[in-house]
């Protein structure tokens, strides 16, 4: 991945002040690591006695969105799978609400593949369990088949570009 996958973490002490103290993390490192910077910010500190942080910024999360006060735990497990998986992993993050659990399930066993449009994976399946007799292809509507799977709830797409659709089964 090109960008680095990183979260700004604002001291809430000093923004209330008015004054604009931050860092940008890598939320990649090491979670110890991570903490560690946020505690040397809140320990340089304009504003004595700073104890409190909030993400004010992120980046390289692909559209994922991270919440002011989401865990860190939370926000370092998102980067991580985002950094394995690319843009596609975020936009199947996205797709199940931010669920890692679901994402990851989706990513490791329910993936199908790339395909050109929907109607393709489902002519595909079709092929792969036995095909239709010749005198009766004409007859398929494979556009209306893999609308049919989506709108059931069968399969959800990721569309990443021109005829670029990848097809994910949801059980």
């Amino acid at each position: 991945m090109n960008a680095e996958i990183r979260i700004y973490v604002a001291d809430l002490a000093a923004y209330n002040a008015g004054i604009l103290h931050g860092v940008w993390v890598g939320a990649t490192l090491d979670l110890d690591e991570i903490q560690e910077q946020i505690d040397r910010l809140l320990k340089c500190s304009p504003v004595p006695n700073s104890e409190e942080c909030a993400i004010h910024d992120f980046e390289g999360f692909e559209g994922v969105h991270i919440a002011e006060y989401e865990s860190l735990g939370s926000v370092h497990e998102k980067a991580l799978f985002i950094e394995e998986h690319g843009k596609l992993g975020a936009a199947v993050l996205e797709n199940f609400g931010g669920n890692l659990e679901e994402a990851t399930k989706s990513m490791e066993g329910r993936y199908q593949g790339v395909y050109e449009s929907p109607a393709d994976y489902a002519r595909e399946l079709t092929e792969q369990t036995g095909g239709i007799p010749k005198h009766l292809e004409f007859y398929i509507d494979y556009e209306k088949m893999a609308s049919d799977m989506e709108d059931s709830g069968d399969i959800f797409t990721v569309e990443q570009g021109l005829q670029e659709v990848h097809v994910f089964w949801n059980h």
